[in-house]
């Protein structure tokens, strides 16, 4: 795999061994199983797959690339770069102006930004109709353009499928800058509808099945399928496609479901006239992510620590998971935990940052688990696993244990 030249600052001097081991011991990926560090009166479990993906790292470069061969130019982004608030704080502090926030709102006006100026162009991607406004301005939307490859591959293969006549079910969050992006490039070819959720897929199913009045589809979907779209005529053939930072196995569950229902419909004989195979479409680091974070809940570890950006989808979906068996605390930076005793942590439920007292248990032995997002850089997760072991007074040097994994 390519080798991103990225800031220093990003890197890493423990996590970066770690992960260096178990490449070497498993170079195609079958363990999923965390590496423990033993501290003694701590374990950690550090998640086999976290951090930095293809995409974000290649966004990262080519942004800084940008900055630093365009010293006077002026660099707008049309949204974050990723979503980790450490790499967008350094973007700004360099000098780059956001265009949008991550919903899309309006940071500053389109008629501010002129042909000299530099537009780069997200890892989520962009709209077809704001990249087609860039073109009509003069700016260049190729050289500046970061999206991640693997959600060109989904916009691909929904262009594939809009050609053979099926119909785009986009599993994604309406606001998301990715799926809106996946959204404005599948209805060029085809009908398309986008769905939260499993239980929105069930709605779906029902419509398909006549056990709902399809004219409901377009009260219980308000907003998210594309213009024109007739229940009657665009569900006879469909395709599950995703926004590619959420589950992985909801995408499938999604999928499997749907594939069942047009079992159902039309018949197990016909199904590939009116179902298509998508699982090529999923983001092979959002599922390495996921299934590395499964394998966290086969330890015993007392809670759980996830670091990265508070609106970060892939993120949240590893709370999400952590959370069916640990008490488990997002958190954005090694600043969170306060001291031993209190940790200043996201609730994803309530939308808000919260603290908690006393989440440290005073055990003879302390486990914990550890990941984070696919756009946290491991020098943050670094930071948090050194404020965790000066807690511990007769713990290993971090040295003597990074050495122990190695050997």
């Amino acid at each position: 795999m390519k080798k991103f030249d990225i800031p220093s600052k990003y890197r890493s001097s423990i996590i970066s061994k770690i992960k260096e081991h178990r490449k070497l011991g498993d170079p195609r990926k079958k363990d999923f199983s965390p590496t423990v560090l033993d501290f003694g009166p701590l374990n950690i479990y550090v998640a086999r797959h976290f951090g930095f993906c293809y995409g974000v790292e290649n966004a990262i470069e080519i942004a800084y690339k940008i900055i630093d061969e365009n010293p006077n130019k002026r660099i707008f982004l049309l949204s974050e770069m990723i979503h980790n608030p450490s790499v967008n704080d350094d973007l700004q502090k360099r000098g780059i102006t956001f265009v949008m926030d991550t919903y899309g709102n309006q940071l500053i006006s389109w008629d501010e930004i002129n042909a000299d100026d530099i537009v780069i162009i997200p890892a989520f991607g962009t709209t077809v109709e704001i990249e087609n406004m860039l073109i009509k301005k003069g700016i260049d939307t190729i050289k500046y353009n970061t999206t991640c490859p693997f959600v060109e591959r989904v916009w691909n293969r929904a262009e594939t499928l809009g050609q053979e006549n099926y119909t785009i079910i986009i599993h994604g969050k309406l606001k998301h800058e990715e799926t809106r992006a996946t959204f404005s490039h599948s209805i060029l070819k085809s009908a398309s509808l986008i769905i939260r959720n499993l239980e929105e897929a069930k709605i779906l199913g029902d419509i398909i099945l006549g056990k709902i009045p399809g004219q409901k589809l377009y009260e219980f979907f308000s907003g998210k399928y594309s213009e024109n779209f007739d229940v009657k005529k665009d569900l006879q053939k469909i395709g599950v496609v995703n926004q590619t930072t959420m589950l992985a196995s909801e995408t499938q569950a999604i999928a499997d479901y749907l594939k069942n229902i047009m079992i159902k419909k039309f018949g197990k004989e016909k199904l590939k006239e009116h179902f298509a195979d998508t699982r090529d479409t999923l983001c092979y680091a959002t599922n390495d992510n996921q299934s590395a974070t499964i394998a966290l809940l086969e330890t015993n570890s007392d809670f759980a620590l996830v670091v990265g950006g508070y609106n970060s989808s892939n993120t949240t979906h590893l709370v999400e998971i952590l959370e069916q068996k640990f008490k488990t605390y997002f958190i954005s930076d090694s600043e969170k935990i306060i001291s031993n005793e209190s940790i200043r942590h996201y609730d994803i439920h309530a939308k808000k940052e919260i603290i908690t007292k006393n989440f440290i248990n005073q055990k003879e032995k302390v486990n914990i688990a550890i990941t984070s997002g696919a756009s946290c850089p491991d020098s943050i997760v670094d930071e948090v696993i050194k404020k965790l072991i000066s807690f511990f007074e007769n713990a290993k040097s971090l040295e003597d244990v990074i050495l122990t994994i190695n050997n």
